[in-house]
């Protein structure tokens, strides 16, 4: 991302990145650009230091497996699906992974929240019904 982010802020659009602010609580999405001072976060992981929280139209989510629904599995920890149940209005959801981590079934928990599009090597997939 570290390639594209800052051509795509020039012609306009903010970007922010994830921050972890405690285990159980949804993540702050906070702006980012090449100049924004950067701090150590959870697990280690550059962050954003400071700067406005921002509700983006579009969340890209990573996927370690996926659904023909939409459903994702994440890194573990449920940070997500916990953002975006707090998000108001809901974004865009578009999960980026590998077409190989497609299974039949991830077996959606009530809280799990289904993405609107999954990105992959071989394409793009626009999930009816999801989100």
């Amino acid at each position: 991302m570290r390639g594209w982010l800052p051509p795509l802020g020039r012609r306009g659009p903010r970007s922010p990145l994830p921050v972890a602010t405690s285990p159980s609580a949804p993540l702050v999405l906070r702006a980012w650009t090449p100049e924004t001072k950067m701090e150590r976060g959870v697990w280690n992981i550059p962050v954003p230091a400071h700067g406005p929280d921002i509700v983006p139209d579009i969340i890209l989510s990573p996927l370690v497996g996926w659904d023909r629904g939409g459903y994702r599995l994440g890194y573990g920890g449920g940070y997500f699906d916990r953002t975006l149940a707090a998000l108001t209005p809901r974004p865009l959801t578009i999960g980026i992974g590998l077409d190989a981590a497609r299974i039949a079934t991830i077996f959606p928990q009530p809280h799990d929240i289904a993405m609107q599009v999954i990105v992959t090597e071989t394409g793009m997939a626009r999930l009816e019904g999801a989100g």
